[in-house]
């Protein structure tokens, strides 16, 4: 579904992702770590068109992305929850999911908001309350839930679990697999490495822009070098 090839990416003349390659199948999960500074949130602002690439492809369901504006990805079906959430505070939690729909016309958009609002009660509870009134962990299930308003092809997930409690971290976890086991497509950079490789089909290894790693998520978990600097034994 996704297929990055050679991609490189920077900010002026400094360059932050060095001619990676990797795809994305549809229906799978794939994962990419790295620690911070590593070119992770880059590679998603050049796939999701908010940075332009200075060379390389990115096609999605067998288009070429890169060139396209943001929102034109976004009419495509690739949607991406941003990394610190980024809800709109001043709008209602109501007001923020209906606007990741705004681009749709079926008859299927309200059932989709019930089916988040069921799935997130605390949304449902909170639907008048000003978004920037929201705890971290509430912030980010609505980031979340607008993300899938907007039904997508595949979702990117940017560091979901990043500044949360270890309880919330949990059920962010727990909410991702649910959107997997959805059959949702789902790239996801996370520094929790551990809980991303537990959902991974497949995932890969950044460092330094550079991909040094790749295997199914288990295979990832066992390996000592991946242990030992990510998960912490």
């Amino acid at each position: 579904m996704l297929v990055v090839a050679g991609l490189r990416a920077g900010y002026g003349k400094t360059e932050i992702v060095h001619g990676i390659s990797f795809s994305v199948s549809a229906g799978e999960c794939v994962v990419l770590i790295g620690v911070n500074g590593a070119g992770k949130t880059t590679t998603l602002k050049a796939i999701c068109g908010l940075l332009r690439g200075t060379s390389g492809r990115v096609e999605f369901d067998g288009h070429r992305l890169d060139g396209l504006a943001g929102h034109e990805i976004v009419r495509r079906g690739l949607v991406m929850c941003p990394e610190g959430r980024q809800v709109f505070a001043a709008m209602t939690v109501l007001e923020n999911l209906e606007l990741g729909g705004y681009r749709r016309d079926d008859r299927d958009k309200g059932k989709d908001l019930e089916e988040i609002l069921d799935m997130f009660p605390v949304l449902r509870e909170r639907s008048r309350q000003a978004a920037g009134t929201l705890s971290g962990g509430e912030q980010e299930m609505l980031a979340i839930g607008r993300a899938l308003m907007a039904r997508p092809k595949l979702c990117i997930f940017d560091e979901p679990s990043l500044g949360l409690a270890p309880k919330i971290v949990t059920e962010v976890g727990a909410t991702l697999k649910r959107i997997k086991d959805s059959g949702t497509t789902i790239l996801l950079v996370e520094q929790n490495a551990e809980m991303a490789l537990q959902l991974a089909d497949r995932a890969y290894v950044l460092e330094a822009g550079e991909i040094r790693m790749e295997g199914s998520g288990e295979e990832l978990r066992g390996n000592p070098e991946v242990a030992a600097s990510y998960l912490g034994f």
